[in-house]
């Protein structure tokens, strides 16, 4: 790599030798498979950066590493060229937010042209699809964008019956308990073109805005409330998006790998 050049481009055998961190005591119920999926994080941001970024790229590598895919971990628009997202099949966005101030507008050209051309996958964890209405390709494949959020907190999660064979719900009960920050976005994604809802969030048990937003515009969301859907746009590629990843605790489970590496297979077009 250049010296002029700040790159945070991690391979991840690299990451597994120096990583001191472990991904829990749960194992994941998932079987290995002879998969050669290769993932790009990306994790820069313009906006507020999550203080957990870092812990969670290690999440991601590290499960990748105990099913058989390969992935790097990049902060620098260098790495979104033509030429260096061609080796991948799915690029993860790890509340990487307002990626107009940090993305040129070529590479941001060059992840459109790589996602519907190439047929690929986009992964959005949390942030991002925060302040992201200056890219409108990536505001448009994300459906919404953000409005404000809850604390940290325990609510009931319902699968939307239509898609309870989804790979990134399947096994789940028709509701359950799960404790994570949720996002209130500007508007809901049900019934938007090429959009199927996996699952929501009842905001009536929980307490949907946090203070700091009742006094900032902040609004709960109501009956509609999707926490996590894909996107198949009718020009090509795949895209997952997830509210949990606001910070580890919220993935570090065991039913969070499953979201996660399923999320990540779909969008590679891996999974039936």
């Amino acid at each position: 790599m250049a010296k002029s050049r700040k790159r945070i481009l991690v391979m991840i055998t690299a990451m597994v030798l120096v990583c001191t961190f472990v991904l829990g005591q749960e194992k994941s119920p998932l079987p290995t498979k002879n998969t050669k999926l290769k993932v790009l994080v990306y994790s820069n941001t313009a906006f507020y950066r999550h203080p957990e970024i870092p812990k969670i790229n290690r999440w991601l590598v590290l499960l990748g590493n105990e099913n058989g895919i390969e992935a790097d971990v990049t902060e620098h628009w260098k790495d979104l060229g033509p030429a260096e997202l061609a080796s991948y099949d799915v690029l993860v966005l790890n509340n990487a937010n307002e990626l107009d101030k940090v993305i040129p507008e070529a590479q941001r050209k060059s992840v459109e042209d790589w996602f519907s051309k190439g047929k690929k996958g986009i992964v959005g964890i949390h942030a991002t699809l925060v302040h992201q209405t200056n890219w409108p390709w990536l505001h448009q494949l994300g459906g919404c964008d953000f409005n404000s959020d809850s604390l940290f907190l325990k609510a009931k999660v319902i699968v939307d019956p239509a898609a309870k064979n989804h790979p990134a719900v399947k096994g789940q009960p028709p509701e359950f308990f799960y404790q994570a920050d949720w996002t209130n976005h500007d508007r809901s994604v049900t019934g938007l073109p090429g959009f199927k809802v996996l699952m929501r969030v009842d905001e009536s048990t929980y307490d949907p805005v946090r203070d700091y937003f009742k006094t900032r515009n902040g609004k709960a969301m109501g009956k509609d409330h999707p926490i996590a859907w894909t996107n198949e746009p009718q020009s090509g590629g795949r895209f997952f998006y997830t509210e949990l990843g606001h910070d580890l605790p919220s993935l570090n489970t065991a039913f969070a790998r499953q979201h996660i590496l399923e999320g990540i297979k779909w969008a590679a077009g891996n999974s039936k």
